[in-house]
């Protein structure tokens, strides 16, 4: 996207086409106002507008250009926390609700497939999340115990369980996820989209949201050729926030991510590794992901970016790392390449904020966008809607805070992934 094939990679060369959409070069009026065009964004305009609601989406770039369009792309089941934290840090009451909207969140993203016909690549064999080690194996029995103790859909898997399912024997175990599942990102931000639009939600691209007015009851955002009035704004542009908003981006501490995308594997090969088709992630600190797309091809990531010296060092340690999995595959080569930026919370957990009047979001996902991306912005078509109030929200309102050290502590990932894979899976 925007001439950047860094930005997007194998899910820009995949995906089938963008809806057509246009740069907004007028006054426009609305019932909601929605800034982000990526998976909160217009799921909440998809709902507002099944509801009879009047929403415009204003993305500053295209459809899908932040996260949405970037990810590894697994569907997981609630936050990267273990169960019991969630309700420690929310309290009893809003922490049941995101374990219970959070854990189910992937169904609502089936559903969504299902009935707007969404072309996206979807398996639903589950995740694997992959035990390195004794320490990783206690890791994953802990969030077992508290998955399954919840009526959850996990199982944990021997060794040599997971090894069948994968096809190495790298790991000690590993937490399988039938909630869970991988789908093509871009292509389902897309679908989305495309139903929005058919619902009655416009949508206009290149056109970012550079200042906000309010007069009486009504909220005008502005962009460099037009306007949108509208009593509500919804404010879902998460780390890629700028202008207004560009607070959302502040409370953030940045972690890189990049994918490596190999050319498409042998049938003899597809029938050994992942033959179903999981997607896969590690317990390591500085973890790995792993998963097929429809074609075969190997997309393998971890944390790092792809600039200056990242990426010849972030590659080199990809075609180790792949070597050291699966010997088989020998020297593998990569189709494509790209990386985005991951957007972490202190407490790593997402937050809703009330920005003014009728002007609300949800933010940091801490990368798991797609499941609770879609269902934070199916509740908050559901607030407008008046069919829940703010007080049964899955999130108590939190104050906008700037995270600590955001520039040092982002440096300091970037820097150090490059350090860990200079000298990580060397044979």
């Amino acid at each position: 996207m925007l001439n950047d094939p860094l930005s997007h990679g194998l899910w820009e060369k995949t995906a089938p086409p963008a809806p057509e959409t246009a740069v907004l070069k007028t006054d426009v009026d609305a019932d909601v106002v929605i800034v982000g065009g990526g998976y909160t964004g217009i799921s909440a305009a998809l709902h507002l507008a099944q509801g009879g609601v009047k929403a415009v989406v204003l993305e500053a770039a295209e459809i899908g250009f932040g996260g949405a369009g970037r990810n590894v792309g697994l569907i997981n089941a609630g936050m990267w926390v273990l169960p019991s934290e969630i309700p420690n840090v929310l309290g009893p009451i809003h922490g049941e609700r995101a374990l219970d909207l959070l854990g189910n969140a992937p169904y609502l993203v089936r559903e969504l497939i299902g009935k707007h016909g969404i072309d996206c690549e979807l398996e639903t064999n589950g995740t694997l999340h992959c035990a390195v080690g004794k320490s990783g194996l206690k890791e994953l029995e802990q969030r077992y115990r508290e998955w399954s103790g919840r009526g959850a859909d996990v199982r944990l898997l021997s060794a040599e369980e997971t090894a069948a399912r994968i096809g190495t024997t790298a790991y000690a175990g590993s937490l399988l996820d039938m909630r869970a599942g991988t789908l093509q990102p871009l292509a389902y931000v897309r679908g989305l989209a495309k139903a929005a639009i058919a619902a009655g939600a416009e949508i206009y691209t290149g056109s970012a949201a550079v200042h906000t007015e309010r007069k009486g009851s009504r909220w005008t955002v502005k962009t460099a050729a037009g306007s949108v009035s509208a009593n509500w704004i919804i404010v879902a542009s998460e780390y890629y926030s700028a202008g207004p908003w560009e607070a959302v981006r502040n409370e953030q501490v940045l972690l890189p991510y990049f994918n490596f995308a190999t050319a498409p594997l042998s049938d003899s090969q597809l029938k050994r590794i992942l033959p179903g088709r999981e997607g896969c992630w590690d317990t390591r600190e500085v973890l790995s992901s792993f998963r097929m797309d429809k074609a075969g091809r190997l997309v393998f990531g971890s944390v790092g970016a792809l600039r200056n010296t990242g990426r010849t060092i972030h590659r080199d340690w990809a075609r180790r790392a792949i070597r050291k999995l699966f010997p088989e595959l020998g020297e593998v080569s990569f189709e494509s390449e790209w990386y985005g930026q991951i957007g972490m919370t202190p407490d790593a957990l997402p937050r809703f904020h009330r920005f003014g009047r009728n002007v609300v979001g949800f933010s940091g996902y801490n990368g798991r966008g797609i499941a609770p991306g879609t269902v934070f912005g199916k509740t908050l078509a559901r607030l407008i809607l008046g069919e829940i109030g703010e007080d049964d929200l899955p999130l108590p309102v939190s104050d906008v805070v700037e995270a600590k050290y955001r520039h040092l502590k982002g440096a300091y990932y970037e820097a150090g992934a490059q350090v860990a894979h200079f000298t990580g899976a060397r044979l």
